[in-house]
């Protein structure tokens, strides 16, 4: 389970997705765990974000930008020999090395058969599985952030329920905690009301 001072490198992968991306930061901002990437993975986000169609040039350089600002302490500085040192994925050594590097004890990616030979210490996870051990750690909170998540999402209008949904494409069991936390407290609120009538 994540903890706030649980360090983790997130993968270009999970950084594309625009709704998981937004938790992923959203949480990392509240503070929840520390995050880290490496140029080489903003650049391979960027690069995607563009070849799919997803986003403009300019558009992926903004939201980059942005990223960058808002977490200074994120990047991380890989060197090459470091990165040939690695064992796992050639396409994906830079990540396990951007770990190494920042001390890290966690990679967040989709793209789990690329790390199965990791140094010792780190382990790669799934966002769903990552999500999910911050929920099991900080579910008040996380609901809190999907909450303003949502409610920072105007154009159109997004509901609680919205996020969840799109959430529930990428990190179904997450989702599902997620669901089933707010079934629970939904039920529980309702049963203090009629106790107090």
């Amino acid at each position: 389970m994540a903890t706030r001072h649980t360090v983790a490198v997130l993968d270009a992968c999970v950084l594309f997705p625009f709704t998981l991306r937004d938790t992923l930061l959203r949480a990392a901002a509240d503070g929840l765990y520390e995050l880290r990437w490496s140029s080489t993975i903003l650049d391979e986000m960027e690069r995607n974000l563009v070849t799919s169609g997803t986003m403009t040039a300019g558009k992926a350089a903004r939201l980059r930008a942005v990223m960058e600002r808002s977490f200074p302490e994120a990047p991380v500085d890989v060197s090459e020999p470091l990165v040939r040192r690695m064992a796992n994925h050639p396409g994906d050594r830079h990540v396990a090395a951007a770990a190494v590097k920042c001390r890290a004890a966690i990679i967040v990616t989709s793209n789990l058969r690329h790390f199965d030979r990791l140094p010792r210490g780190i382990s790669a996870v799934s966002p769903d599985e990552f999500l999910g051990g911050l929920f099991s750690g900080f579910s008040f909170r996380m609901r809190e952030i999907l909450r303003q998540q949502a409610a920072d999402l105007g154009r159109p209008p997004v509901t609680f329920v919205d996020v969840i949904d799109r959430l529930a494409r990428v990190v179904p069991t997450f989702a599902r905690m997620v669901r089933d936390e707010e079934g629970t407290k939904g039920r529980a609120a309702k049963g203090d009301r009629d106790r107090g009538r």
